[in-house]
């Protein structure tokens, strides 16, 4: 219980912390190279889902806001449940991973378009007189790590491409979203370590059919 609590306040708070300064330092487009060319900070928002992809509208947006709270709701009490009950390490540690990402995009989209204004064009303010630049739900998600770590043209003779500029890797993505996609990669990849017992009823399962 207290390992997932220190793992998933850990991820929260520097997730929190790292949005909260490049809002309130830098306006929407403006980047700097953290290390040459391959690590960039680069200030976006998105409306939608990880990585800056969209989701259906103003309607999207509010479907999707309410998924995540379900879905986040679940996760925590799945995973407080599962550490109170002597789950393996790992299985804490992705959960909680997974967990403090999913609440860390979630605040994003609750509270930051009340608390601060747009960032185009100017550096946002913190709670500012006029109000904050969208209602309950409809903030968008700060983004900023960008790792554009080989780019080029594709060769002429490519299908499809031939002769386009590539970029990998091209997203830009936050803390959240790392989070959620290393607990999801530990669950994938360690599954047969994580849920023992499942693996042992399945195969009894099949054995009498």
């Amino acid at each position: 219980m207290k390992k997932a609590l220190f793992i998933s306040l850990a991820v929260l708070i520097a997730d929190q912390a790292v949005k909260l300064w490049i809002k309130s330092n830098m306006y929407l487009g403006q980047e700097f190279a953290v290390f040459g060319n391959w690590f960039i900070i680069h200030f976006t928002e998105n409306n939608g889902m990880a990585f800056g992809m969209e989701f259906g509208g103003d309607m999207g947006k509010i479907a999707l806001s309410v998924f995540r709270i379900i879905a986040v709701s679940f996760i925590g009490y799945y995973l407080f449940r599962t550490a109170n009950h002597g789950a393996k390490t790992g299985l804490i540690v992705a959960g909680s991973l997974i967990f403090a990402g999913a609440l860390g995009n979630i605040l994003d989209s609750m509270f930051y378009g009340i608390i601060f204004n747009d960032s185009y064009h100017q550096i946002a303010e913190f709670m500012p007189e006029e109000g904050g630049y969208a209602p309950f739900l409809f903030g968008r998600v700060v983004d900023m790590l960008y790792f554009p770590l080989i780019s080029g043209n594709f060769p002429d003779w490519f299908p499809l491409w031939g002769g386009e500029r590539f970029m990998f890797f091209r997203p830009v993505f936050n803390i959240a979203d790392t989070a959620i996609t290393t607990g999801i990669s530990m669950i994938v990849v360690f599954q047969k370590r994580y849920f023992p017992e499942e693996k042992k009823a399945d195969e009894q399962t099949s054995a009498e059919a």
